[in-house]
């Protein structure tokens, strides 16, 4: 059964939305993010502070793609608010692990005594700190901040060793806020 299906999103004062062609753009006091998305038949409005994605009869289809659009949409709004923030631990119990910043690239020296340092690399946009043996990444985007902390986790992944044993790596301790 066809019926009119809409979504509002209440836009925040200081972040400004604007949708040109298959793009989304969000500005904020933290910067800019755009992301591309297909609307195909679904209508889109700004006005008075809201954000309504719409569409006259929708199926279940439409109603999925309006759904995951809102999702993005709030997610980009959180981001430019406030940055979201990844926190991961370094943890090393048989040797200690150097985690050193070059340009774009991070470097693991040390990780279970080998000789050549693991890398791995930092996607546009993400911000890395590293405090002794903590690292905060922070990111417009949430999915450049998680891609970036998946980046140290699958770096320093352990393989053929008995994981029991050699408990060592880099692993997520905190997302946006909240306790893993």
């Amino acid at each position: 059964m066809r019926k009119q299906f809409e979504q509002t999103i209440t836009i925040p004062e200081g972040v400004q939305i604007r949708k040109e062609g298959r793009f989304i753009f969000v500005k904020g006091a933290h910067g800019e993010i755009s992301k591309e998305m297909n609307f195909r038949t679904l209508k889109t409005e700004n006005k008075e502070g809201k954000f309504i994605i719409s569409h006259a009869s929708s199926t279940r289809n439409e109603k999925r793609m309006i759904n995951t659009i809102t999702a993005h949409v709030k997610n980009m709004i959180k981001g430019v608010k406030d940055k979201f923030e990844y926190k991961l631990k370094v943890c090393s119990s048989h040797f200690p692990i150097n985690v050193e910043i070059k340009g774009n690239e991070v470097f693991i020296k040390n990780f279970l005594g080998e000789k050549t340092p693991r890398k791995c690399k930092i996607p546009k946009g993400a911000e890395v700190e590293i405090n002794k043996d903590i690292i905060t990444v922070k990111s417009v985007s949430k999915e450049t901040a998680g891609q970036a902390s998946a980046n140290f986790e699958a770096a320093t992944k352990v393989r053929n060793r008995d994981r029991r044993v050699f408990q060592d790596g880099i692993f997520i301790t905190s997302k946006n806020g909240k306790e893993i």
